[in-house]
């Protein structure tokens, strides 16, 4: 199916390709929206909100190829998390989509033990109308401690264009980190990643984990440790850090993944999503984004050129 003519909100159109010719309509539906299960799928189409060529149709019906499924969806449920007056680092701002640079130290949205005071709050305040919008549009996230660029969708259309880019790896996104040790000066890491069995907070590379690949190349060497530049193809929990403390090469300040003993040079973990590259939701325009290297970060780099790393 196509992503062209996804309109306003709610209300959009897909158009299964050959590749999905003889499915079952709720199983090609489920494989393209992955966002929704195949029983809200289903749902829908009992309800008569899904249409196939103008047509209701059976979850079971089979589907051919040049087929229109027209989506006229409900509102989703709206958010209880509390809008705060949190400023905000706006790189970009339309009425489709917002892009921001994340600080150091802010979470990206509530959880257990931390209710307020996160960017989902601040984007409520900004933007209320994100509170009808699942996660108030915020379709991919950064660690607490890492700094830099996030989008957020301002309409359903846009999220669901968004989360279908983040799949099919149209949307880049391109990280700087410092790590201890010397990598090579060009490789990647390909390897499943999991949830640690005996630390549940952690994440590792793991047989039965999600797949997950990380490209990375030196930019920089500064004595004993590298300056890197690591582009995702995936997007799982703490892949760069996962990734590179499992080939022997952690992140500076990493504490969880064996950077702890040098939080001296940097109190976090050394890690700023430095470039987003997407296609806009609404135009289809290209679109790149760059945030400046952030202060502390820095510093850091700026010392360990001078040969100082106390």
């Amino acid at each position: 199916m196509s992503g062209k003519g996804l309109a306003d909100d709610r209300k959009f159109c897909l158009e299964i390709s050959p590749d999905e010719e003889g499915l079952r309509l709720d199983r090609a539906l489920a494989r393209r929206l992955p966002q929704f299960s195949r029983t809200t799928l289903q749902g829908w189409l009992r309800d008569g909100r899904i249409t196939v060529d103008a047509h209701t149709a059976s979850a079971a019906a089979a589907v051919h190829a040049g087929n229109r499924v027209a989506f006229d969806l409900p509102p989703p449920a709206g958010t209880d998390v509390q809008a705060e007056a949190i400023p905000l680092s706006l790189v970009y701002e339309d009425d489709t989509v917002i892009v921001i640079n994340k600080p150091a130290g802010l979470v990206v949205h509530p959880g257990a033990g931390c209710a307020r005071g996160t960017l989902q709050n601040a984007l409520l305040h900004h933007a209320p109308e994100l509170s009808v919008l699942a996660r108030s549009g915020i379709v991919h996230r950064l660690d607490k401690e890492t700094s830099g660029l996030l989008v957020i969708a301002r309409t359903e259309a846009a999220r669901l264009a968004l989360i279908g880019e983040l799949k099919t790896r149209e949307m880049g996104r391109e990280y700087e980190a410092l790590v201890i040790g010397t990598p090579p000066a060009t490789g990647f890491v390909a390897a499943p990643i999991g949830r640690d069995p005996r630390h549940r907070t952690r994440m590792c590379v793991r047989s039965g984990g999600r797949p997950a690949r990380s490209d990375f190349v030196v930019r920089e060497r500064l004595g004993p440790y590298s300056l890197i530049r690591v582009r995702l193809h995936s997007g799982r929990t703490h892949q760069i850090r996962v990734h590179m403390a499992h080939i022997g090469f952690p992140l500076v300040g990493d504490a969880t993944y064996g950077g702890g003993r040098t939080r001296h040079i940097l109190a976090r973990q050394a890690l700023h999503a430095f470039r987003l590259t997407l296609r806009h939701p609404r135009t289809g325009e290209p679109l790149t984004f760059e945030a400046p290297r952030p202060d502390d970060l820095a510093r850091a780099i700026t010392a360990l050129r001078a040969g100082d790393t106390t």
